[in-house]
């Protein structure tokens, strides 16, 4: 029997390196994470809202062929989500991993959010040379990074920040990162669940102060065939803390009919 087939989008800043772990917990998948436009190798586009992201991310799913499953990581559940709120006969099932609950600029860390806003301000108002050392600078990647992790496992916060440095400042151009980081921060997978038909499975962290679980348990609830699973005693970063627990979610979801 041929295995089946899972495209996964990153989320913000990242590449395809920060879904690795799941990647290879997946044994029984093929499994195909492109990294997205702007971002490490992925194409470049002529602006990075939503319906561009949307449109490069039907051209790719056209071009492997079949109808895989599609999974979205955090800012990747909004591109997911949008994109199976419009094509979704092209995917079997949707899997968003973290998902958004709520656009940030409205959420709970709504605070934080402005103050990240006026940050990207600043370097979009920077010549090119000099924003994207400012949009990289180690002390803000260090910030964002102890923020997210939760686990105490020292070993583990060590790879997690390893990881950040090595790729969250892997996009293209200052452009490229504002715009985005505008579109990821302007929408939420609340904004496309009613339209969704698609068998969704949220997976969500307890302890994510991006979405809250409480959100998480709302916004299941928009979905026509939406179910959720809880991990326990992590936040926004399942991808690296408990990338197994994501990986079972995932196949006991593949194989419900």
């Amino acid at each position: 029997m041929p295995k089946k087939t899972i495209i996964m989008i990153h989320g913000f800043r990242g590449t395809h390196h920060g879904l690795a772990l799941i990647r290879k917990a997946l044994k029984d998948f093929t499994v195909i994470v492109p990294d997205i436009p702007g971002f490490g190798k992925g194409a470049s586009l002529d602006t990075y809202d939503l319906q561009s992201y949307v449109t490069w991310l039907h051209g790719f799913i056209q071009e492997q062929g079949g109808k895989p499953m599609l999974l979205g990581h955090s800012f990747g559940s909004i591109i997911a989500a949008a994109y199976a709120a419009q094509y979704g006969s092209t995917i079997e099932k949707l899997i968003l991993v973290n998902p958004i609950g709520a656009a940030a600029l409205k959420g709970p860390r709504k605070l934080l959010t402005q103050l990240a806003v006026f940050y990207y301000w600043i370097g979009g108002k920077l010549p090119d040379a000099w924003a994207h050392s400012w949009l990289s600078a180690k002390p803000m990647v260090y910030i964002m990074s102890v923020t997210m992790a939760k686990t105490k496992h020292k070993p583990t916060r060590k790879f997690i920040h390893g990881q950040h440095y090595a790729y969250f400042s892997r996009f293209h151009t200052p452009k490229s990162v504002l715009e985005s980081f505008k579109t990821s921060v302007s929408h939420s997978v609340s904004d496309f669940a009613d339209a969704i038909t698609t068998h969704t499975l949220l997976v969500a962290g307890d302890k994510d102060d991006i979405t809250p679980i409480a959100v998480q348990r709302r916004l299941v609830q928009k979905f026509q065939h939406g179910s959720l699973v809880e991990i326990e005693h992590v936040g926004h970063l399942t991808h690296y803390e408990t990338p197994e627990a994501v990986a079972a979610a995932i196949q006991a979801f593949s194989n419900e009919r």
